[in-house]
């Protein structure tokens, strides 16, 4: 990545670390959900966010998986403040659950990182009846945001801090089907393409935040919301697509980040003071970017947002 890593704004770039970019805050008082934290950049999420000082939340679909990655962690940082919960976000009703039994639990929420996805996967409908990577990517993540937005919301108020939501989208959002978001075919298997169909649900995550950004504002809510693209990182998101995965090896010194590269731009957007009060925005390296045309479609994303409500029978 060394041909590519000139500094943006934000004094950072693709070779900047997850570590790199929290360095000197203390997230110390802070609650935060990561889903998928039980591998690749979400588990290095968790991780810096922990050595930060946060509360964090493992919200993953194998509950031993993350029990192990948290005591691994806590042998590292033996004070760290770790919960693991069962999330499978293709199951609406696994996210209702979790959503109900977190909000049990009494705990405050100041960040909720949307980080668990799949990736060009065979066609395969959901439990729900949904194209998989839609529901994995999209869905599962719009209805968890929705469940949890009134403790957000409440955390905010009574801290005076300002939440933050951060939806993992991809560069992969400029590569959907044309007319981006296919309402009237999103479950039609003659006309899927697995590449396109994770276009879309990384399309809709960075309409997601759009929308969600609007409606908060609209609140006079001090919540922000925003999409960030990881950059090409080789991780158990590839296993659906051996070709990729040995054309991403062999090009990995040119155009693959590290891990701990790879989640710095969440971490930054999560963390950083340099993004306070900045919402629905778009995010690479570290710094504001320029999405697609579609990914700035205002109709689209009160489309897509009203389209999510009835997939997911949200009043």
């Amino acid at each position: 990545m060394g041909l590519f890593s000139k500094k943006g704004p934000s004094g950072f770039s693709s070779t900047s670390t997850a570590e790199e970019v929290t360095q000197g805050i203390d997230a110390t008082g802070l609650t935060v959900i990561v889903t998928g934290a039980s591998s690749g950049i979400g588990m290095e999420t968790m991780r810096v966010l922990v050595l930060r000082g946060s509360h964090v939340v493992m919200a993953v679909r194998n509950k031993d998986a993350g029990t192990n990655v948290k005591e691994a962690l806590l042998k590292e940082i033996p004070d760290a403040k770790i919960d693991v919960m069962e999330l499978d976000l293709s199951s609406l009703a696994s996210v209702r659950k979790f959503a109900e039994d977190y909000i049990a639990l009494g705990l405050p929420l100041n960040i909720l990182i949307n980080n668990a996805g799949v990736m060009a996967s065979p066609f395969k409908l959901s439990q729900d009846n949904i194209e998989l990577q839609f529901a994995t990517n999209h869905l599962g993540h719009f209805l968890l945001t929705d469940l949890l937005l009134d403790t957000m919301k409440s955390t905010s108020r009574e801290s005076n801090i300002e939440g933050r939501i951060v939806n993992l989208s991809s560069l992969g959002h400029q590569y959907s089907y044309r007319e981006g978001i296919r309402f009237d075919a999103i479950n039609d298997e003659s006309k899927y393409s697995k590449y396109y169909a994770y276009g879309q649900s990384k399309l809709a995550n960075i309409l997601h935040a759009k929308e969600l950004n609007r409606r908060l504002k609209e609140e006079g809510v001090e919540i922000t919301a925003n999409a960030v693209h990881p950059g090409a990182i080789l991780t158990n998101l590839m296993r659906y697509d051996n070709f990729l995965h040995s054309v991403m090896k062999v090009l990995r010194p040119f155009i693959t980040k590290s891990i701990p590269q790879g989640a710095a731009t969440t971490c930054f957007v999560a963390l950083n003071p340099q993004v306070k009060g900045v919402s629905g925005e778009y995010f690479v390296d570290c710094n504001v970017a320029k999405p697609s045309s579609q990914a700035k479609d205002a109709d689209l994303a009160t489309k897509l947002w009203d389209f999510s409500l009835t997939l997911t029978n949200v009043k």
